[in-house]
């Protein structure tokens, strides 16, 4: 089975100029190219194999000064949409419940939600019992009520995306292929056993590169990957999607 992989450019590039550039090196197979906002048509114009993404979307339009709908996204033919990213909740103090709202909305509007979660430092220093304790109470409050024929759940997608090993975060530490196999594996279970999702990808986001994507991509736990800033750089990114 073919590894999905999820390019998200964050706030870069600085140019239009540059991001139609990179689009065109990244425009693979299996991709998703995630473009921050100002740059979602164009790079939508130029994509032929990968698929458009946003890197999030706000649970209803109107009067909300800054946000974008689901609607607003579909209409500039985004596909897949980012939502509970680690930098968003900490930064940014998105809560469990806020992003159950968006992911409702968002899967209400036919988008694929690309649900993020994952445990921080002190979390993953209490074990795999604390850990698995932690993602569980995450998944319950972001997926709440998210049933029935309204929300078309087969278009959710997971990652798991370790906060202790994301390179930027201070002190940080790599994981393991087989340690994040090993949650994801759990994940499945979870998701399968809880939500009644068989049939769900989970993907691995924590600081993937070209040095250890192989590694994980390996994993058949793992579906695929959520690149940051590795996606920034033609070469990577094309060595990842190469794997």
């Amino acid at each position: 089975m073919a590894k999905l992989i999820v390019a998200n450019w964050k706030s870069n590039p600085n140019t239009l100029r540059e991001a139609v550039k990179l689009a065109k090196a990244s425009d693979f197979k299996n991709a998703i190219i995630a473009p921050p906002y100002p740059y979602l048509e164009s790079v939508g114009r130029i994509l032929k194999r990968a698929a458009l993404g946003a890197q999030d979307a706000f649970y209803k339009g109107g009067p909300f000064t800054g946000e974008v709908s689901p609607d607003q996204l579909k209409n500039l033919k985004v596909k897949y949409v980012i939502l509970g990213h680690s930098e968003r909740r900490r930064y940014l103090d998105e809560t469990d419940e806020l992003i159950n709202q968006k992911v409702k909305t968002a899967l209400r509007a036919g988008l694929k939600v690309i649900l993020c979660i994952g445990e921080d430092k002190a979390i993953h220093r209490q074990g795999p019992a604390a850990i698995k304790r932690f993602l569980s109470n995450q998944l319950k409050k972001d997926l709440h009520k998210v049933q029935g024929t309204r929300y078309r759940v087969q278009n959710l997608l997971i990652v798991y995306e370790p906060i202790w090993a994301i390179s930027t975060e201070k002190g940080s530490k790599p994981d393991t292929p087989a340690q994040a196999a090993k949650i994801i594996a759990y994940l499945k279970w979870l998701l399968a056993k809880s939500y009644e999702l068989r049939a769900i990808k989970v993907l691995y986001g924590g600081s993937v590169t070209s040095r250890n994507a192989k590694s994980f991509l390996a994993r058949s736990e793992i579906d695929g990957a959520l690149v940051g800033g590795a996606s920034l750089k033609p070469g990577e990114i094309k060595k990842i999607k190469g794997l």
